[in-house]
């Protein structure tokens, strides 16, 4: 049995959750979320906290009621304090700027790319080098900066490239002359 399923995840103030069939709407004061589950997992709200519960004791239902219970929790967080991550883009030339839905990405590339921003994510870009991504979705969040990431990876020898801010970063001795 899940330990992390087993914990009840308590609603604070501002916070209001509709539950229909096994899709959960959350709604707070920083965004509205909404996500179908398993029906494995029997979602229950119990006054000021929601419970999460397995349907039967399968091997499936026991896997998904700790993680929809991870998800809802989540949820309610993100609503209450958004989720960021924050970029650093080291090299000479590379820069960012946003226009509008798009993030326009310089990486040293013939062609400047462009990537879209999703609905529900606010993009910051200060200084052209440092970027602020932020949103009531972990998930999304998270992906965004990755796809962001994965268009110039950092790499080992001169530390060029697009990094999470804190992402530890091995760097290589280059080739010595003899």
């Amino acid at each position: 049995m899940s330990r992390i399923g087993k914990v009840p995840v308590d609603i604070p103030s501002g916070v209001e959750i509709t539950l229909e069939q096994n899709t959960i709407h959350v709604k707070g004061p920083k965004g509205n979320l909404s996500k179908t589950f398993s029906p494995l997992a029997a979602i229950t709200v119990d006054g000021s906290q929601i419970v999460v519960n397995p349907t039967d004791e399968s091997r499936e239902a026991r896997s998904q009621y700790g993680t929809t219970r991870s998800i809802i929790a989540n949820m309610v967080q993100g609503v209450v304090e958004p989720y960021s991550k924050d970029l650093l883009i080291e090299g000479v030339g590379f820069r960012a700027t946003v226009k509008g839905a798009i993030i326009d990405l310089e990486l040293g590339y013939s062609h400047p790319v462009e990537h879209p921003i999703p609905e529900g994510v606010a993009i910051t870009v200060a200084d052209n080098v440092k970027i602020h991504v932020e949103g009531p979705d972990k998930q999304k969040v998270g992906q965004v900066a990755a796809e962001i990431k994965s268009y110039y990876p950092v790499e080992p020898y001169k530390g060029k490239g697009v990094r999470i801010l804190g992402q530890y970063v091995r760097r290589k001795e280059g080739k010595k002359s003899a």
